[in-house]
Order: C-alpha cells, then sequence, then structure tokens
C-alpha cells in the first residue's frame, strides 16, 4: 500500500481510519525502512479490533452514553501510541455529532434535483439551522470535556490535534463554534484542519462562504485534507474537476501547512497526477 502511493511520487501518506491491525507490521516495516514518512493519522488509528470497515464515528466524544466516550478516549489513546510509533506529529479528529435526523443528504438530493430555489429547500435548510442550534448544547460540552481529556496525553508525546470541519450540518464543531471552542480550549495542541470537500458540500448548499470560513481560522490552521467536489455533494474528486476554487484559497496557504490530497480509490492514476499539479500551479509546491 505504501509503496504504491509512494510510486505515485509522494513522500509523505496519511495513515487514515481504515487501517485494519494486520496492516501494522507492514506500515512499520515501510516507516523504519525509509520508504516513506507519515504526515498524519486519522483517528481511529488502527481500528478497533474486530472492525474491518473505516470507522471514524464507530465512537464519538459528543455521545450521551459514557460508555462510548470511554471508547473514543480509550481508542483515540491507542491512535496517539502508533502516531508516536510512526513519527506522525498530528492527529486528525472527528468531534462528534449531534443526536438528530440528517438533514444533509436530503438537501443534497434536493439540489441535485434542481430544488434549491424551492419552497421545500429553504423551509427544510431554515428547520436544519434551528435544530442544530437548539440541540446541539449537551452533546457540544460532552465533546468539549472529552478533547480536554485527552489533551495532555497528545501533548506529552508532542502531537498536534487536528479538529477537523465536517460534511454534515449535524456534525460538530458547527462551523460558526471554531472560534468559541479553541478559545475555550485555549491550548496550542489543539489547530485547526480543513477538509476542501466538505467546506464546498456546504457552500454548495447554501450553509457557508469557503473561502471566508477558512480566512477566519489562518491562525489555527495546521492542514488540510485536499479534494474536489462535483455539484452537489460527490466528493474527492481531483482538484480542479469540480466546484472548489482552490485560487480562493491560495493567500491562506503556508509551506508548513500538512497537505493531504484525499482521492477517491476510483480516480485513475493520470487523474490524480493532474489533480496534485493542479494544486501546485495554484498553491506552489506542497
Amino acid at each position: 500500500m505504501l509503496q504504491e502511493i509512494r510510486d505515485l511520487g509522494f513522500e509523505y501518506a496519511e495513515l487514515s481510519h481504515g487501517i485494519r491491525m494486520g496492516l501494522l507490521p507492514g506500515i512499520l516495516e515501510a516507516v523504519t525502512a525509509g520508504e516513506i514518512k507519515i504526515s498524519s493519522l486519522h483517528n481511529f488509528c488502527p481500528l478497533p479490533m474486530g472492525v474491518n470497515y473505516a470507522a471514524p464515528n464507530l465512537y464519538q466524544f459528543s455521545a450521551g452514553r459514557a460508555r462510548e466516550r470511554e471508547l473514543a478516549e480509550r481508542h483515540t489513546f491507542k491512535t496517539f501510541e502508533f502516531a508516536e510509533r510512526v513519527r506522525a506529529p498530528l492527529v486528525v479528529l472527528h468531534s462528534g455529532s449531534i443526536d438528530m435526523k440528517n438533514y444533509t443528504d436530503k438537501l443534497i438530493d434536493l439540489v441535485d434535483r434542481g430544488e434549491k430555489e424551492t419552497t421545500r429547500y429553504k423551509k427544510l435548510s431554515a428547520e436544519a439551522t434551528r435544530k442544530t442550534e437548539v440541540k446541539k448544547e449537551p452533546f457540544f460540552e460532552n465533546t468539549k470535556a472529552t478533547l480536554k481529556k485527552i489533551a495532555p496525553d497528545a501533548e506529552k508525546r508532542g502531537i498536534k490535534l487536528g479538529i477537523e470541519n465536517r460534511q454534515s450540518l449535524e456534525e460538530l464543531p458547527l462551523d460558526a463554534d471554531f472560534p468559541l471552542l479553541f478559545k475555550e480550549l485555549d491550548n496550542p495542541t489543539f489547530v485547526y484542519w480543513h477538509d476542501t470537500g466538505h467546506a464546498q458540500i456546504k457552500e454548495n448548499l447554501g450553509f457557508l462562504n469557503h473561502a471566508r470560513h477558512l480566512e477566519s481560522l489562518r491562525d489555527r490552521l495546521a492542514g488540510f485534507h485536499i479534494h474536489d467536489v462535483q455539484f452537489a455533494g460527490k466528493d474527492h474528486c481531483a482538484p480542479g474537476g469540480g466546484k472548489v476554487n482552490f485560487a480562493a484559497l491560495a493567500p491562506i496557504i503556508k509551506p508548513e501547512h500538512v497537505k493531504v490530497f484525499e482521492f477517491s480509490p476510483a480516480l485513475s492514476v493520470n487523474e490524480v497526477h493532474q489533480g496534485v499539479a493542479h494544486i501546485k500551479r495554484l498553491w506552489g509546491a506542497c
């Protein structure tokens, strides 16, 4: 797996939330041999024993049940341990969700059907906004409490924690709450991790200005998941093949930001190379 990534021209790889326990020996062998470096891990990595599918939301920091939050903490600590072993300086985190019905998929479906300007769409959007605000508090409080509990272990290991912006309207933190969250956590261990696809989907739905949102968090920005979005919600496309205005984001980009290409496995090798070239033309050498 890592040799294939290296053969595509990448010096670094992110180990994501689909890494099974059985892959660890080969990963450690490749890293020890210097075949590739690890830029970051995405929680949970490795997967909990017995889980064989990508599962970043298997256990949530925001959960109402204390037992689930404890499991989320335990497997996050295992991710920190593995990050230290592969010398990864950063772990990307999902921060939980509000327990409510899924509005995002319904809104994407309406946009795809050309119904964004309809009364039905506007009513559903307003309902989603209202209900997330009304219901978020206990789940957001659980998230903040859990983040505070895991921070000392990450700090001890010298690992930054990237709090990722999320695609779904129901997921935490809500985009408008990032400044409040960073102010309350008040710990340089926590940084902002920007997913270009997630932000673009929310812009496509009318909930976010992508470039303005990123600008508002530039002081805490540590890195990116880079992928494009074909209208309205088909993500993990090669940059340049969708709606993301990467040129508008360019003034915010710094050489020290971690830049992870998050591509669909359906892309061809040529599409991968074209997508990387598109970013380098706009952002400079990555």
